[in-house]
């Protein structure tokens, strides 16, 4: 099951390569028509679902658990992207009224704050090693002294096959074991075995004890993989509090750009109702030619603004079907489907707000921005301990044992008028008696060294001991500087949003007070003691009254998402939970 678990990301690979995942069915179940009935908490599951952004960082926990399963081996680390993609702005522009904690700052937010050192001694591989060799060869050495072998050429033959395992430990340590063997036969006169099989059975154990020991030193990749898996998971969490906020604001955009274009049209019809009534008094005499021209200008004016009015909603429903949706703008089964907004711009102007610091100590425990700086410096610490680490001088305990056998037949090759050889009996046999002597350890060899090396100017491991003190230094300073750009982000979204409420109210207010001029003005002129041109003025003050209105209660209400999310509340304010790689919808 382990190596299924590991597979995932191999299976991931196969799936999306050449081609990007169909949209989840959620997408299809809400167009009905040729219109997708779209309310906030579908737009926001669907993006969480489709969005490329987020399914780009799905992956990054992935890739993390990748360096956790190297860093268990004994490997070094590759490292992880981490980076967070902030939705588009809207076809508004910068986003009008939005605070910049809500719009973010800029499309790729790198949340990297440097990379844990990898100096240091290097830990030893952890995963076993099983080598195996084979081979036979023939040699013929010329011999300078023939006396010593009887000969003047001596011609070896060899066979030999060997298996050897390795593995290293945490403390620093390395364990090998040898198994070797090789059959001889060669025309040496003084040999007394010949062909003759040799086998031996060694282990050695060699173990730092100053430079590149011990478990803490070791395992500091292990600490330092499984902080940045830890990263990628506030990374994707943070992924999926931008594509929140992103919706919310296109979403809210949307809607106040359908109703601007319904305040539009609604001002249209107003300029053809006066158009109408000042042709038929001028039909009648009562009202002049000119002030039909009048009404004809307005109505040509009124016309213009509904056409701009509708190009912005096309162009925020072209971005807001973007990013909910994996296929294409131009996609023939997506283009031609128009999105109707299901929820209204309704707001509770007197909701209570917590207080700054409320916030504050809120943001400082939950931001995954935050919490992520505070990883870095974990990982930063580990690392250095490499680096303190490569200070000290080497010094390496090795210890050996061996035992050895030999067995072989009686060398039936002798020096003219020498005696036959007579070798000792346990020597004679094949190769099992080979074998027996190894398990008996009839010739054993046994060994214990300290192996000791002083660098007597270690100015390279010096250098990168104080860079990385340093560099630890800088990300303390880093996280206290996030940590009050945090109360800075959260004082500047409750201002943005005292502000979003008193241009709420004004705006009602303006609107309110222009609906009563306008009728007002409109009684004047059909008694006769006011004019179609006043008529028009006030009808554009309304026209502009309305709209202003419809963008202040979308800006308080991106200004209020604005406060969540510089808090860290926005997934909880929004019934979201994320875990791991996984988003679910309350």
């Amino acid at each position: 099951m382990r190596r299924l678990v590991w597979l995932a990301p191999f299976l991931l690979v196969a799936t999306l390569r050449g081609q990007v995942p169909e949209d989840s069915p959620r997408l299809a179940a809400l167009v009905r028509d040729g219109h997708l009935y779209l309310s906030l908490h579908d737009a926001i599951a669907l993006a969480l679902e489709n969005n490329l952004d987020v399914e780009l960082q799905r992956i990054g926990p992935q890739l993390a658990a990748t360096d956790v399963r190297r860093a268990q081996a004994g490997a070094l680390l590759r490292g992880v992207p981490l980076f967070v993609r902030e939705g588009p702005k809207s076809a508004t522009g910068a986003g009008g009224d939005v605070p910049a904690a809500l719009i973010g700052p800029g499309p790729d937010t790198s949340l990297s704050i440097g990379n844990a050192s990898a100096l240091g001694p290097p830990p030893p591989s952890r995963d076993p090693l099983l080598s195996a060799r084979v081979g036979r060869s023939r040699t013929t050495s010329p011999q300078v002294n023939s006396f010593q072998v009887g000969t003047t050429s001596l011609v070896t033959d060899t066979t030999a096959w060997n298996l050897a395992w390795q593995k290293g430990f945490l403390s620093g340590g390395t364990l090998s074991i040898s198994f070797e063997n090789a059959h001889q036969a060669l025309n040496h006169l003084r040999y007394d075995l010949t062909p003759f099989t040799t086998a031996s059975l060694g282990v050695t154990f060699a173990q730092p004890l100053l430079r590149g020991f011990g478990t803490r030193l070791n395992s500091r990749f292990i600490q330092i993989a499984r902080n940045t898996s830890r990263q990628s998971d506030l990374v994707f969490r943070q992924q999926v509090v931008s594509t929140t906020a992103a919706v919310i604001r296109l979403y809210w955009d949307l809607v106040s750009l359908t109703q601007d274009v319904e305040a539009r049209r609604q001002a249209l019809e107003r300029a053809e109702k006066l158009l109408r009534d000042n042709r038929e008094q001028a039909d009648v005499g009562t009202r002049a030619p000119i002030e039909v021209v009048r009404a004809r200008a307005e109505v040509a004016r009124a016309q213009r603004d509904v056409i701009a009015a509708e190009s912005l909603r096309r162009q925020q429903e072209t971005l807001v079907k973007d990013y909910l949706s994996r296929k294409t703008v131009s996609d023939p089964g997506w283009a031609d489907v128009s999105i109707m907004p299901t929820d209204a711009l309704t707001v509770d102007p007197s909701e209570p707000i917590p207080p700054a610091a409320t916030l504050a100590g809120r943001a400082l425990k939950d931001r995954p921005d935050i919490l992520q700086a505070k990883i870095q410096i974990e990982s930063t610490r580990a690392g250095l301990e490499g680096s303190r680490n490569a200070l000290r001088p080497s010094l390496d305990l090795v210890a050996s044992a061996r035992t050895n056998g030999l067995a072989g037949d009686v060398n039936p090759l002798v020096v003219p008028g020498a005696a036959p050889h007579n070798p000792d009996a346990i020597l004679i046999g094949g190769y099992g008696t080979a074998i027996s002597q190894l398990y008996r350890r009839t010739f054993p060899d046994y060994g214990l060294s300290l192996q000791f090396a002083l660098p007597l100017n270690n100015r390279a491991a010096e250098a990168d001991y104080a860079r990385d003190t340093l560099a630890l230094r800088q990300q303390e300073l880093r996280l206290a500087q996030l940590e009050k750009q945090v109360h800075v982000e959260i004082e500047n979204a409750l201002i943005a949003l005292e502000q979003a409420r008193a241009t709420l109210e004004a705006t009602g207010r303006e609107r309110e007070f222009q609906e009563q001029a306008l009728a007002a003005e409109e009684e004047k002129l059909g008694v006769g003691v006011s004019t179609t041109f006043m008529v028009i003025q006030y009808q554009r003050d309304l026209a502009q009254a309305r709209s202003t209105e419809i963008a202040a209660r979308a800006g308080y209400v991106k200004a209020r998402a604005a406060v969540s999310r510089a808090s860290g509340a926005l997934l909880d304010d929004y019934g979201l939970s994320v875990a791991g790689d996984n988003v679910k919808c309350r």
